[in-house]
């Protein structure tokens, strides 16, 4: 198995994925991707296919998405957080064998989960002066999710990188110092 592209997958797979079991036993895993990153859905693409070699990937257009996914029996196996109800709802930890992979490609799987539910933006905030306004500048990276597993994997992963966040309500966390973001642009890069 690439460990990389599975890392990867796993951070999608929690922010925008699921997994739907079919009428025939066979399960269809689905990663959500916004039509806005046609590179973010040939990633998904990719490490789909690099997980599942073989298997044939699909593309099933939905309103502003696309769903990229592939079937099989064994998804459940792979993704062991695959359960009823929305992940927010339901405890969301690694397997053992899960914890490995991310810890020896961390870099993939923050890459993962903010290519799904993250974003690199320009935070503009005025300041106000006696002689006049000025604007400040600066990047920062925010990440988005309501399953409060899913932020602790997140930050978790960033702390072992040596990268500094902050929480900054219940859901949101923004990576803003400036060596942190020098950081995370190293291996996530825009999306695309």
């Amino acid at each position: 198995m690439d460990r990389e592209a599975y890392s990867y997958l796993l951070g999608i797979y929690l922010g925008d994925g699921h997994i739907a079991r079919q009428p025939n036993g066979v399960y269809r895993l689905e990663i959500a991707c916004a039509d806005a990153w046609p590179g973010l859905i040939d990633a998904a693409a990719d490490a789909v296919s690099a997980v599942m070699s073989g298997a044939r990937i699909g593309r099933r257009q939905r309103p502003g998405c696309t769903l990229v996914g592939a079937y099989s029996k064994h998804w459940p196996c792979w993704f062991p957080q695959h359960g009823p109800g929305r992940k927010h709802e339901r405890k969301i930890a690694l397997a053992g064998w899960q914890r490995e992979i991310v810890d020896e490609c961390t870099e993939e799987f923050v890459r993962g989960l903010i290519h799904s539910d993250g974003c690199r933006t320009i935070n503009r905030i005025r300041r106000r002066f006696k002689s006049g306004d000025r604007w400040y500048e600066y990047p920062r990276y925010n990440f988005t999710n309501v399953s409060v597993d899913i932020q602790r994997l997140f930050t978790d992963a960033l702390d072992r990188l040596g990268v500094a966040w902050t929480q900054m309500n219940a859901k949101n966390i923004s990576v803003a110092r400036r060596e942190a973001v020098a950081r995370l642009d190293e291996f996530v890069g825009a999306k695309y």
